[in-house]
C-alpha cells in the first residue's frame, strides 16, 4: 500500500514537491509511482543551474520494466541533484520521500505549489488509477 505524506504536494504525473525551510523545493517521485515502475536501475538527473518549467520534462527513470520521463511539478532553477542515485538508483524504491529524492529547485514562483494536489486529492487520483 503506497504512502502519502501529509506535508507534500503532488503533481498529476506522480511527482511530489516539499517546500524546505530555506525556500528551496525538493522534488521526487511518489511511492505510488515507484511501485508502478518496479525496480529502478537508472536515474537521469537534470543538470544544476538548468531552468525547468512547471510540467516540463526533468529527466528519465529506468526500471526493469520500462523507461519513464519525470517532470518538474513547478518552475525554477535546479540548485542540487541527488548524486547518491548515480551509484544507487534503487534508493528511489527504498525511500522515495526521504533519501530517494531527485533534485532541488529554487522556485521561480513558489505560489505554483498551491496549484498542486494535496495528499487527499492525490490519494484519490491514485485510487481512481487503480480501478
Amino acid at each position: 500500500m503506497a504512502e502519502f505524506p501529509e506535508e507534500l504536494r503532488f503533481a498529476k504525473t506522480h511527482e511530489w514537491a516539499r517546500l524546505e525551510s530555506d525556500g528551496s523545493v525538493t522534488i521526487g517521485i511518489s511511492d505510488y509511482a515507484q511501485e508502478a515502475l518496479g525496480d529502478v536501475v537508472y536515474v537521469e538527473l537534470p543538470e544544476t543551474n538548468t531552468s525547468l518549467k512547471a510540467e516540463g520534462e526533468a529527466g528519465v527513470i529506468e526500471s526493469v520494466k520500462a523507461a519513464s520521463d519525470y517532470y518538474s511539478p513547478i518552475s525554477g532553477t535546479v540548485i542540487e541533484t541527488n548524486s547518491e542515485l548515480e551509484d544507487n538508483p534503487e534508493i528511489v524504491n527504498d525511500a522515495p520521500y526521504d533519501t530517494g529524492w531527485l533534485f532541488r529547485l529554487k522556485p521561480g514562483n513558489s505560489a505554483e505549489l498551491n496549484s498542486l494536489m494535496n495528499t487527499g486529492e492525490y490519494r484519490q487520483l491514485c485510487e481512481e488509477d487503480d480501478h
